[in-house]
């Protein structure tokens, strides 16, 4: 089996600092300004920023929305992480599925009486699967954003990433709504393509039975404009405002739950595949 180095992914570079005996303030999580990858994680948000636009979400979504790629259960994608190496990340020199489980750990810790969310939890990073395909990481990870209308203030080096970007000239896109209605509703608008919309597809393909509240949590963990500085708000309904507090729930445990501490993989692995069982069985097509 290969290795895919996929490069830096930007939603992992500063989370973190997991060196033994050094605490890192939660306020000092992605910071975008300053650190040694800086000049790495610029580049990946420039070609990101530069190449995201309404015709390549498109596209992608037409290639990859086929779902005939490959097919197999969720438990084996989860593990299938592992041959996806991300070279800029400081913090860990462990398995990305150690992530997924910690993640998982951490929700089942707080909502012991939620087994779909702990599921969420594990899965969430799932759709990094598009790495195994050979999809440059700028398409794979990183924060997301709506393509179509015009960039908010806090996308990640808004003011000089999208500068080569077309849709950016376009008076069709560049407008505060674009060529989306005001209150659309977020499950009416395009966003940047990568793991979180092709999970949230591959699961809905499959007749997955997550609730719709761990569903958004897929769909939208990237989507840092709107769930941790409010922005996009303009373009959301009331089902988006309702489920915003869960995908910000979801968030906490996304960020701060990598420790030195691995889990007990094969430990744990019962559990959480009679959760896959439940909720998403069987052999998933992606």
């Amino acid at each position: 089996m290969r290795v895919i180095h996929v490069g830096p992914d930007p939603s992992l570079t500063y989370r973190p600092n997991l060196e033994k005996d050094e605490a890192k303030k939660k306020e000092d999580y992605r910071n975008f300004e300053t650190g040694s990858l800086f000049d790495r994680v610029f580049r990946t948000y420039k070609l990101m920023h530069t190449n995201q636009t309404v015709d390549f979400v498109k596209q992608k979504l037409s290639q990859w929305t086929a779902f005939n790629h490959t097919q197999m259960g969720m438990m084996d994608a989860i593990l299938a992480l592992n041959l996806l190496v991300d070279e800029s990340d400081p913090d860990v020199d462990f398995p990305n599925s150690y992530h997924a489980f910690q993640t998982a750990e951490g929700i089942r810790q707080a909502h012991p009486d939620k087994d779909w969310f702990q599921l969420v939890g594990l899965i969430h990073d799932v759709g990094k699967m598009l790495g195994l395909w050979e999809e440059p990481q700028w398409a794979v990870v990183g924060d997301t954003f709506p393509v179509g209308c015009q960039y908010q203030k806090s996308v990640v080096f808004r003011d000089n990433t999208f500068l080569d970007n077309p849709d950016d000239k376009n008076t069709n896109y560049n407008t505060e709504y674009g060529m989306y209605e005001p209150n659309c509703g977020l499950d009416k608008v395009l966003m940047s393509w990568g793991h979180d919309e092709y999970l949230y597809r591959v699961l809905k393909f499959n007749n997955c039975s997550i609730p719709q509240e761990g569903m958004n949590m897929i769909r939208f963990h990237s989507f840092y404009p709107w769930h941790s500085h409010g922005d996009y708000m303009h373009l959301c309904d009331d089902r988006d405002l309702q489920m915003l507090p869960w995908v910000q729930e979801f968030n906490k445990f996304d960020l701060y739950t990598k420790t030195t501490e691995l889990p007990d993989v094969e430990k744990l692995k019962p559990y959480y595949q009679s959760l896959i069982d439940k909720y998403c069985p069987g052999t998933l097509k992606w």
